[in-house]
């Protein structure tokens, strides 16, 4: 016997999904949205229904003019750009500026280098060590000198300087100072206090009278502006802004369904005119080719071009053996002349380098070597 599942364990149903036409509904929408939304929604695909089958017909002209036309002409410009820019730069670099720019290497090193480096060996190198001899030997004995001298002067004037600074400090501390403390502390400060009492008084009545009026002024304001705005506010510009917000939201969301259906158009009307198009212009052509060109021109070769390609031949054959007699004749008739002329030529004896010639053709009876002469 089967128990009863509880209820954490049984099956969820599937929630049904909203289909592409229709998109899920927005959870508390009230009659208002749903009285704009049909409306709005067929006036903006009959708005834009139009719009987006110009879209995808300039779409699919700009795709074939791409492919046909844009692609093959970019493509000889860049081979003529390669050909007028690139191709006469690389020869002017490789031929012209490489071994313009290595001969005046060569030159600069010559002209330049190795006379710095004459000049800075023979001459600057040198020139500081004499310079560095003086340094060492004349101008470092004369600084300290004058470095030694100098700092007894120094003390002398710092000694001095000291004595007069004391007495002066002693002067101004008795003839300045003490009296400046005395008349700031017995006369400034009790002067100060007072000053600092009174204006505290007059700055306590100027806030309050401040405050009162503030006051004041802060319930006029709230009462004759702030409290007619928020009014405002709250019942005319938040429901009227809410309204707006639903009506522009309808639209936005009428202009992707819009453009979606349209598009869903926009394929169906391209298909039946493509039809249209195979059916009115392809087809007929493809008949008229397959069903009267073909057998016109497959007569026409069968009885026209072979026995003409044929004759041609043949006439061809006929030419080429009239001319081959014509050269033969030629040929024999030069060569009765020539022997009218110079006599007969004699036939050239064949001549066997690797056989011994005259008398000493090997026989049976005769050796050529040492040992089997006779």
């Amino acid at each position: 016997m089967d128990l009863e599942k509880p209820d954490a364990e049984r099956p969820t149903p599937p929630v049904p999904r909203p289909s592409r036409w229709q998109p899920e509904p927005a959870p508390g929408e009230g009659c208002l949205v749903a009285a704009i939304r049909l409306p709005v929604r067929v006036v903006v695909f009959f708005v834009v229904l139009p719009a987006r089958l110009v879209w995808d017909a300039c779409a699919t002209a700009g795709r074939w003019l791409g492919r046909t036309v844009f692609r093959p002409l970019g493509r000889a410009l860049l081979w003529a750009g390669r050909a007028v820019f690139v191709w006469p730069l690389v020869g002017l670099w490789r031929y012209v500026l490489v071994p313009l720019g290595r001969a005046l290497a060569w030159l600069g090193n010559l002209v330049v280098v190795v006379p710095a480096g004459w000049l800075y060996r023979y001459v600057l190198v040198p020139l500081g060590h004499a310079l560095g001899w003086v340094y060492a030997r004349v101008l470092t004995p004369f600084g300290h000198g004058l470095t030694w001298v100098l700092h007894g002067i120094a003390a002398v004037c710092g000694a001095i300087g000291l004595g007069v600074s004391a007495a002066l400090s002693r002067l101004a501390r008795y003839l300045v100072v003490v009296p400046c403390a005395w008349v700031y502390r017995w006369v400034l400060t009790p002067l100060g206090h007072a000053v600092a009492r009174c204006a505290g008084a007059l700055a306590w009545l100027a806030g309050a009278a401040v405050t009162g009026i503030g006051t004041g002024l802060y319930w006029i304001t709230r009462i004759l502006f702030v409290l007619p705005l928020l009014a405002v506010w709250r019942r005319v510009l938040v429901p009227a802004g809410r309204v707006l917000a639903v009506v522009a939201r309808e639209i936005l969301d009428a202009l992707g369904h819009a453009w979606r259906v349209a598009g869903y158009v926009s394929l169906a009307v391209g298909r039946f005119l493509s039809a249209l198009f195979r059916w009115a212009v392809v087809e007929p052509v493809r008949l008229l080719y397959t069903h009267v060109l073909t057998p016109v021109g497959h007569t026409v070769r069968d009885a026209v071009l072979r026995p003409a390609a044929a004759a041609a031949r043949a006439a061809g054959h006929a030419v080429r053996q009239s001319l081959a007699s014509a050269r033969l004749t030629l040929r024999q008739a030069r060569a009765d002349l020539r022997r009218m002329l110079v006599g007969e030529r004699r036939p050239a004896r064949e001549e066997n380098l690797r056989e011994p010639i005259g008398g000493d053709t090997r026989t049976l009876g005769s050796s050529t070597t040492a040992l089997t002469k006779d």
